[in-house]
């Protein structure tokens, strides 16, 4: 049976928007202009054209609306009675009558106007005629707006619906509302129903797929029935009873043991004699479902007679059409789908009955004799009446004893079976490492330490230089305690400059390590914050007083320093060498007079502090300044191209091309050239 896809029917336009779309295609692809002093012949042919293209495109949108909606008689029954539930058959057949009956007005309507314009006798005349048949076009259209909004919304509603395949092997879901049928939908399928511990959660039918012996099985999961007469049914309910009246499937009737789901066993029983003529030449299995809250052993005399009552009516419900039940356990069937305890026992049962009662279908069909007169099976007779058992050699008997007495061994995938999983357990990669001390595989070495390398520390030599130390070692203690420089040839006033070297150079060491500790974590604190007054003036001219070198310009260009400025830009001090001073005219003023000053020593101590770029300093590490000009010049190169990207940010404006080509190249067309 073909499986219908109701998703490529065409949207329907309302009235008004179709009527715009045909007169808007009709002016747009016909000729607009028609002159007084063309001949009456060529302007009855335009006008004609006109008409006939408006008849074309009014006719081709609705018979395209007509066509892709499904006839009811031409469908499946289950779609058949599918619509008349959703809605109402007599209105869905009646609107496409409606838009059928409005075509050929159209159709009427172009033929009458058509023959008046063979007859008009100007060009007023024809225009008017055309205005007229455009006109009643359009009215007849919009008398059928109702018609093309209903189909619209059938439309969008028959695109939701499932698409399930009519012939295809399928399982069918009833029962109450909430015993679990989307539940047991979800555990044996890739169908993401939504499930709710409350009635009609399910609305309408939903399908999943599933796989038994390399056949592919459709399931429905089917909306809660209610113990009601047929004509007091909903919409909702009335789904369900279409499916099963309509669908070969095998039907699985759910029952709620435990009474959870708000209607009590008698209740489901009653449900279910008053369904179980829809079941005929279909087979019905009895799935009890919640055996974790109620087993089928725990119930009452009275329940468990109604459950044995209700198997025995679906063992009748397949009068000679195949898939008979072998026995009465693959009738009546427990599960949870909870615990998922015998979820796939009811699908496979479920799939089995399916099959069998296909295959004897087909045994029965005219085929098969056909087909089976093919095929001869030999069965080998028996010669006499002695017994032959199997006789298995005594050599291959030890071996198979033998390999089952060899444990197995344990492979990755079965320890990581035991220690959680993947994702939990991780392999080691060092378990297989040969060492001297097995002890040693799970050693941890670190790969960095301290910001180095630690692979180039290695010493592969380290144990013999450290044997050596030591035996350096053990000699010099034995020789008398620890190694000390012999002072027999140092005088007394060299002896106590030693001295005062080594004291001088244990505190340069001290303060190194106390500045390198805190330097990072001391902030720069002002000198007025100086509580100590280690940083002072006098201190500073005792210390070049020592030096031999006279402190007081120093102290007069220090304390000007400190003097404050607010209220003036910042300018550099008057004080300067001698020679660097120039004589200033008495009448200039202050202002004047400084920033001369300050100008001259600008320029004074760039030339004295500047020094040759290629001069060598020791200590910087150059040979010779070609080798400094050389690395002065890499530098230089490197850096350009990082300076040059570091002018330009996000948020600066950039013009990549201030004159595009394609701007600013070529001929001038006709057009506006406002851009150039």
């Amino acid at each position: 049976m073909a499986q219908y896809d109701f998703k490529k029917i065409t949207v329907v336009p309302s009235g008004n928007d179709l009527i715009d779309i045909v007169l808007s295609r009709t002016q747009r692809q016909t000729p607009t202009v028609i002159h007084k002093g063309n001949a009456i012949s060529r302007v009855r042919q335009f006008y004609m054209r006109k008409v006939k293209f408006t008849e074309n495109n009014f006719t081709d949108k609705l018979s395209k609306t007509i066509e892709d909606f499904p006839r009811v008689e031409d469908i499946h029954p289950f779609y058949g009675d599918l619509l008349h539930v959703l809605y109402n058959k007599d209105h869905y057949k009646l609107a496409l009558g409606q838009l059928n009956t409005v075509r050929n007005l159209i159709k009427r309507i172009r033929e009458d106007y058509v023959k008046l314009l063979k007859y008009g006798d100007s060009l007023y005349r024809c225009k008017s005629l055309k205005r007229a048949a455009l006109g009643r076009m359009c009215t007849v259209t919009k008398r059928i707006g109702p018609s093309l909004a209903y189909l619209e919304h059938v439309r969008q509603h028959m695109a939701r619906l499932p698409s399930i395949n009519t012939g295809a092997p399928t399982i069918l879901i009833c029962g109450c509302p909430n015993v679990g049928k989307s539940s047991f939908l979800n555990k044996i399928t890739r169908a993401d129903v939504e499930v709710q511990p409350y009635a009609f959660t399910t609305k309408s039918l939903f399908v999943g797929h599933t796989d038994y012996k390399y056949l592919r099985y459709q399931v429905i999961d089917t909306p809660g029935l209610l113990d009601r007469p047929l004509e007091d049914r909903n919409i909702i309910e009335m789904c369900s009873v279409t499916a099963l009246v309509n669908l070969h499937a095998a039907i699985l009737f759910f029952l709620d043991l435990s009474g959870s789901c708000g209607y009590s066993i008698s209740q489901q029983a009653a449900l279910f004699h008053s369904i179980k003529m829809m079941f005929r030449n279909n087979p019905v299995l009895i799935v009890c479902n919640k055996t974790d809250l109620q087993t089928l052993e725990g119930l009452s005399g009275e329940d468990l007679k109604l459950v044995m009552e209700m198997k025995s009516a679906a063992l009748k419900t397949l009068p000679g059409q195949g898939g008979e039940a072998a026995n009465d356990q693959d009738v009546l069937l427990t599960m949870s789908t909870i615990t998922d305890e015998g979820v796939m026992a009811v699908k496979n049962a479920a799939c089995q009955r399916l099959l069998d009662q296909r295959s004897e279908r087909k045994m029965k069909s005219k085929k098969m004799p056909n087909v089976l007169n093919r095929f001869h099976v030999a069965m080998p007779k028996p010669r006499d009446q002695k017994e032959r058992p199997v006789c298995i050699p005594q050599a291959v008997l030890e071996a198979r004893a033998e390999e089952a007495a060899h444990e197995e061994r344990k492979t990755e995938k079965d320890i990581e079976n035991e220690n959680g999983g993947a994702g939990v357990y991780s392999a080691s990669l060092r378990k297989h490492y040969i060492l001297a001390d097995d002890d040693w595989k799970l050693d941890i070495l670190p790969e960095f330490l301290d910001g180095h390398n630690v692979y180039d520390f290695i010493d592969p030599d380290i144990l013999q230089r450290v044997e050596e130390l030591e035996r350096e070692e053990t000699a010099v203690e034995e020789d008398g305690g620890d190694f000390e420089m012999e002072d027999e040839d140092f005088t007394a006033e060299a002896e106590k400059d030693l001295q005062e070297i080594r004291k001088r150079k244990k505190l340069l060491i001290q303060k190194h390590r106390i500045k390198k500790s805190t330097a990072e974590s001391r902030p720069t604190v002002p000198r007025k914050f100086d509580k100590d007054r280690k940083f002072t003036t006098e201190r500073m001219g005792r210390q070049l007083s020592s030096l031999g070198i006279d402190p007081s310009r120093a102290i007069e260009r220090a304390r000007s320093r400190s003097v404050s400025r607010k209220g003036r830009k910042r300018e550099r001090s008057v004080g300067g060498d001698g020679e660097d001073e120039m004589e200033i005219d008495g009448g200039l003023d202050n202002k004047k007079k400084l920033r001369l000053r300050s100008r001259s020593m600008l320029r004074s101590r760039s030339v004295l502090s500047q020094r040759p770029l290629g001069e060598v300093v020791p200590g910087e590490g150059f040979k010779d300044s070609a080798q400094k000009m050389k690395a002065v010049t890499m530098a230089r190169n490197a850096t350009k191209k990082r300076n040059k990207d570091a002018r330009r940010g996000e948020a600066d404006r950039v013009i990549p091309t201030l004159r595009p080509k394609h701007l600013f190249s070529g001929k001038r067309s006709i057009g506006k050239t406002d851009r150039r």
